[in-house]
């Protein structure tokens, strides 16, 4: 049974940040999980939490509860502030008061107004604390917590039985950004408003990953063929270890849709990828990511990765066996190129996350925030800061479809439950995949 009330110190410490804590704390599963390891909060307090369809209200919510859990409800959520990379608040809740005089007429301004996430330059916001604000959230925006580095140890004890992951740059990242459609071309392809948020977190995080990033926006299906095209023939894939694509649209199952509403295959595009037409990159990861719906018909023939080997994938494999044939008389007639005649299936090294299972249509408004950008993208961003450093690649793709799971739950009865969002991936990686984030081995 917990004590009374919080002490009067921390409870005022609480409500003198209380406006800052609304706009900037992130209240997720891992930080609702520690206060419960701790007994501050219980299980139909936390339900109740993370029941709030938005951040500033759960949020809200957390700060009424915690006065009333006890003396050491402060340091609890200090400590899982701490834990979840939001050391910024834990040092403004703990800042000791003869500061406060110093800082109001800042908070003041800065708790006026909710800034866009697409505004990049908030200086006032930025001065009022130490230089950790530099990498803060707003309750609007996604987390921009710097790509936490590999350390060299991790390195040493994973890159033998891991994919070549040393190059600088690590390699060419194209997103392709479908937000606009034409309205006379494609009348039912509504503006995917909130799409140009997410082009901008993954340029950004994939620029900290060490990738060299290209952005397109509002292509035609021929527009998006021939930008694929020209990004296979880079010469470039020769001195590199992988490649990243993302595209982003309204799309149905096995296709994504131009922005004059007709359709291009996925199925061709990850042929522009495979061994016979991109040697260049024969050997290295190649990764994907589709944020679109997939459509309603379900297809039996591509299986999620699944158990703890990741040294084949039963799913890209099995599906590249029917074409053993044609794949050997491509290497036949590739035998002249000086090299061993080492056969290769037509698809492998890659990996492909995709925002919704097959066969399911999802609602527009349950993936996609109009500031925050899709669920799936606001994910993988998170994931990749916090967990690319120590993780494989298939790992972090289901950290980022357990954490849209439990984002599903959040409303009960409303759009956001029955849409049922989940992500899934498939895989032909014949290796460990990290990325080994801000670390390059000495030679």
């Amino acid at each position: 049974m917990l004590e009374c009330g919080m002490l009067e110190r921390d409870s005022r410490a609480l409500r003198r940040r209380s406006a800052i804590l609304c706009k900037q704390l992130v209240v997720d599963e891992l930080l609702i999980q520690s206060l419960q390891a701790d007994d501050i909060l219980t299980e139909s307090m936390a339900e109740s939490i993370l029941a709030e369809p938005t951040s500033q209200k759960r949020s809200w919510r957390l700060l009424l509860l915690l006065p009333k859990r006890g003396p050491r409800a402060f340091s609890s959520f200090c400590s899982a502030l701490r834990d979840t990379e939001q050391q910024h608040l834990c040092d403004l809740l703990t800042q000791s008061p003869e500061k406060d005089g110093k800082e109001t007429h800042v908070e003041r301004f800065v708790d006026s107004s909710l800034p866009l996430p697409t505004q990049e330059g908030i200086p006032a916001k930025r001065a009022r604390t130490h230089e950790s604000m530099e990498f803060s959230l707003d309750a609007d925006s996604p987390i921009n917590t710097p790509v936490l580095p590999c350390t060299p140890d991790f390195y040493l004890s994973h890159c033998q039985q891991s994919y070549r992951m040393n190059s600088s740059p690590r390699g060419f990242a194209l997103v392709i950004s479908n937000v606009t459609f034409d309205p006379c071309a494609a009348p039912d392809l509504d503006p995917r408003k909130g799409g140009e948020v997410d082009d901008e977190v993954l340029r950004k995080v994939f620029t900290e990953l060490d990738y060299l990033v290209t952005v397109h926006r509002d292509l035609t299906a021929q527009g998006m063929r021939t930008c694929i095209e020209n990004f296979c023939r880079l010469p470039g894939h020769r001195t590199v270890d992988s490649c990243v694509v993302c595209l982003l649209s309204h799309g149905v199952e096995g296709a994504i849709y131009g922005t004059d509403g007709q359709l291009l295959q996925l199925d061709w595009v990850f042929e522009a990828f495979d061994n016979a037409h991109c040697p260049l990159l024969q050997n290295k990861p190649k990764m994907f990511f589709i944020q679109a719906c997939r459509g309603e018909e379900m297809d039996c023939g591509v299986e999620q990765l699944d158990g703890p080997v990741r040294t084949c994938s039963p799913s890209c494999e099995q599906r590249d066996a029917g074409r053993e044939g044609q794949g050997d008389a491509d290497s036949r007639q590739r035998g002249d190129m000086g090299r061993p005649r080492i056969k290769l299936p037509q698809r492998s090294d890659m990996i492909c996350g995709f925002a919704s299972l097959k066969g399911q249509r999802i609602c527009t408004a349950a993936m996609r925030n109009t500031k925050k950008g899709s669920w799936f993208i606001q994910e993988l961003n998170t994931a990749f800061r916090l967990h690319a450093r120590d993780t494989h690649l298939a790992d972090i793709l289901v950290q980022v479809n357990s954490r849209i799971k439990e984002r599903e739950g959040y409303a009960p009865g409303t759009a956001h439950h029955r849409c049922k969002e989940m992500s899934e991936f498939t895989s032909s990686l014949c290796k460990d995949l990290f990325l080994f984030p801000k670390y390059q081995p000495q030679y």
